[in-house]
């Protein structure tokens, strides 16, 4: 199937024609070699902005909006680990470009080493971001609910703000910000979310599959991040995680919880970096 490309406002593009419908939007910065950038739960593209603008000067940086997600297409079903490792398909595809980095954070970290197993040719590296085979269910039961608590509605931007700074405290406010302005969007009654709640339901549960043997899998070089205090990667879901592949890299992020590329984003760039100069005589 041929893929389209539709432009956005603000420097958007958006695919046209996807399989099954769903059409994903993305940013591109820069030029060289590719980088995928997939966000987490909830969040959407502009997460990785000081990240990519970083990057630009030596890759093609790829941010995209998951499904579910801002500006992408909410499938009423679909959200699956396969599920999101074909939509980053989809988008290389319509670019035109063979293999990429593929970075992600939480769930996003989960979607890049699915993608990494399923279609090694098309991934070169592998940067992992505070997730794991082994995230307890517990955790994942309290993420349903927090993640259920922002289906709201706000006033304005500045309550959108302050409630976001309230639930990431360690998240500088130019993080915030950028999440404020866009994640949600202006209704006839206020601002809402543009991550679909009952996507977002979906997706959490999906992520009670722990994708463990396509964890195995991955034959690219790759790299694992934690931030020590995270509240999603225990430090048992860590070392089992260093135990089923000790050949990787392994990255303990001081100062930093579960939201380390927006908490301490030179430190992930640099991982990402790393990767690209690591990887770069095999593309």
């Amino acid at each position: 199937m041929t893929v389209e490309l539709e432009r956005l406002d603000e420097g958007l593009q958006r695919t046209r024609g996807a399989v099954d419908g769903v059409d994903i939007a993305f940013r591109v910065r820069g030029r060289g070699p590719a980088v995928v950038l997939l966000h987490g739960t909830s969040a959407n593209h502009a997460v990785w902005q000081p990240i990519a603008e970083q990057l630009a000067g030596e890759a093609t940086v790829i941010s995209l909006d998951q499904r579910g997600h801002g500006r992408s297409s909410k499938p009423a079903s679909g959200y699956g680990g396969d599920d999101f490792a074909d939509d980053v398909l989809t988008v290389l595809d319509a670019l035109g470009i063979d293999r990429a980095i593929v970075a992600g954070h939480s769930m996003g970290a989960r979607n890049a080493w699915v993608l990494a197993s399923r279609a090694p040719e098309r991934v070169s590296g592998v940067v992992a971001v505070d997730y794991t085979p082994w995230v307890e269910t517990e955790v994942l039961d309290d993420l349903q609910v927090r993640v259920a608590g922002g289906d709201r509605v706000f006033r304005d931007p500045s309550e959108i703000e302050h409630y976001l700074q309230q639930r990431y405290p360690r998240m500088p406010h130019d993080a915030v910000a950028r999440r404020a302005a866009w994640g949600y969007a202006l209704g006839a009654d206020g601002w809402h979310p543009l991550a679909a709640p009952d996507a977002l339901r979906q997706l959490v549960d999906g992520l009670r599959t722990p994708w463990e043997d396509e964890f195995h899998a991955v034959t690219q070089p790759m790299t694992a991040i934690r931030g020590v205090d995270s509240r999603v990667v225990s430090p048992a879901a860590w070392l089992a995680a260093q135990a089923a592949r000790p050949g990787d890299r392994w990255v303990d992020a001081e100062d930093a919880d579960h939201y380390v590329p927006e908490e301490l984003p030179a430190l992930v760039a640099a991982e990402i970096g790393r990767m690209l100069r690591a990887t770069a005589s095999t593309d």
